[in-house]
């Protein structure tokens, strides 16, 4: 009874196989009648499917399904290796993406089908264009001629080959060369669209926004390649590269508002080093340096840090300030003046920048003005009495009656020599004079004033001068007088 058992599911067993198999096989049957009939037709001489499939591959061409279009003409032509308007599609489309060679070998076996067809001859012409063009712009962009590499690239290859990625690559390029960064934004968003992981799309897109100093976009982009391709060797470069400058940036500014200077110095000028063609973050670093150089009291190297800043933006107003304070360093009194001027134009409510702008008017104004001390050989910190002694040295000197020979340069000097003592061996001008008050405009120091410098207290001592000292040069007369 078991054995009966037994060989009866051992039957039903093959009956379900047997069963499986038969389904098989018309399920396979069926999907050939519904996927390859209009081949088959093609094959049986039906015009109507053939115009149905080119209708089919035309709509995936103007949708941008060029490899859904490659693949029913791959099909078609593998069912029927004679169907000639087959090739001349393929041909089309792989002149589009700019696949030359394939496409010249689907034009000529078109065209060995259908010799003389003047359409498929222009559109051979056009890809050898295209070719020759894409070729040209490459060597072009390699050589440094940006303007006519896009020119090739726009008016010819682009126009033959709409859907060339590696001629939409090259423009990319090519824009993000010339500094074009919105440009480049642009068209690496239709490549993106196209192909979301497109590794170059991003690092080119990543960079155009590192250059407009947007680096959390940039550094997105970055990561979202490397999560594609961690080894991508231009992707891994854009990103650390990007973290190491703000790193740096970073330490930086955190040195300069901690008052360590000289290592904040060092920071910015490795910064800077890092990429000196970022312009747009190098003139916030130029910037910080020039502040703290000027803080430092290193003028010369804090008045060429903020001319860089003002070399990419000349409309900065802290950058004309900041430049101004350090002209004052190197005592460029006429250079200040300028800066600062310019500065409190541009912001002409800005206080600060005015009381700045009167303090480099002063420093100018007083280095226009006779060095007295200068003028009678003594220190800053002379007695009176040195004062008093160099004066009559050198009185005597340049006393015209004594310089005959040169008696209109002695005359200037001998009331140069007079006016720096009548402000120096009067205590009260002199303290005047120090603190940088404007003597001349209250009327003193000009070298007039009828003082006799050698009169009162001393030694007298009688000198007869042959002739007079014309125009009353400071009290000496002509002919003889005492001191």
């Amino acid at each position: 009874m078991n054995l009966v058992g037994y060989a009866s599911a051992m039957d039903l067993v093959a009956w379900r196989g047997i069963v499986f198999t038969i389904f098989l096989l018309h399920f396979v049957f069926a999907c050939q009648l519904l996927l390859l009939q209009p081949l088959v037709s093609a094959l049986d001489g039906k015009p109507g499917d053939v115009a149905e499939l080119f209708e089919r591959v035309s709509q995936n061409v103007k949708v941008k399904r060029y490899s859904e279009a490659l693949d029913d003409l791959n099909a078609a032509i593998e069912a029927d290796p004679t169907l000639s308007e087959a090739y001349w599609h393929r041909a089309s489309i792989r002149r589009q993406l700019c696949r030359y060679e394939e496409s010249e070998d689907d034009y000529t076996k078109f065209l060995e089908m259908k010799p003389g067809n003047s359409a498929a001859e222009k559109e051979l012409s056009q890809l050898l264009q295209a070719l020759s063009a894409l070729e040209t712009a490459q060597k072009l962009f390699d050589s440094g001629d940006i303007t006519k590499s896009l020119h090739y690239i726009d008016k010819i290859v682009l126009v033959f080959s709409p859907a060339c990625t590696k001629a939409k690559l090259l423009k990319v390029n090519l824009l993000l060369a010339a500094k074009d960064y919105s440009g480049t934004i642009s068209e690496t968003g239709y490549l993106l669209k196209e192909d979301e992981n497109n590794l170059e799309a991003l690092l080119l897109r990543g960079r155009a926004y590192y250059y407009l100093a947007d680096h959390d976009v940039a550094s997105r982009h970055y990561q979202k390649g490397l999560r594609s391709d961690p080894e991508h060797s231009e992707l891994k470069k854009a990103y650390f590269g990007l973290k190491n400058l703000l790193k740096k940036t970073k330490s930086a500014e955190d040195n300069a508002s901690k008052g360590k200077l000289r290592l904040a110095v060092e920071d910015y000028k490795a910064a800077l080093a890092l990429d000196p063609n970022h312009l747009a973050h190098n003139i916030h670093l130029h910037l910080g340096l020039c502040k703290v150089l000027v803080q430092l009291g290193r003028g010369k190297e804090a008045v060429a840090s903020c001319t860089e800043v003002l070399d990419i933006d000349g409309e900065l107003v802290e950058a004309l300030v900041q430049r101004g304070e350090a002209k004052l360093l190197v005592e460029d009194w006429e250079g200040a003046v300028a800066d600062l001027k310019s500065a409190a134009e541009k912001s002409p409510q800005d206080m600060s920048i005015r009381e700045l702008l009167m303090k480099a008017e002063k420093s100018l104004k007083l280095s226009q003005r006779k060095d007295w001390y200068k003028i009678l050989g003594v220190s800053k910190t002379a007695a009176i009495s040195e004062i008093k002694r160099a004066y009559k040295k050198l009185a005597l000197q340049w006393h015209p009656d004594k310089n005959v020979d040169n008696r209109e340069e002695a005359e200037a000097k001998f009331r140069e020599i007079a006016a720096a003592y009548e402000v120096l061996g009067d205590e009260d001008k002199r303290t005047r004079y120090d603190r940088g008050e404007d003597l001349e405009e209250m009327g003193m120091g000009s070298g007039g004033g009828g003082f006799n410098p050698f009169g009162g207290g001393g030694q007298q001592f009688t000198f007869h001068f042959e002739g007079g000292f014309p125009g009353g040069g400071g009290g000496f007369p002509g002919g003889g007088f005492q001191f």
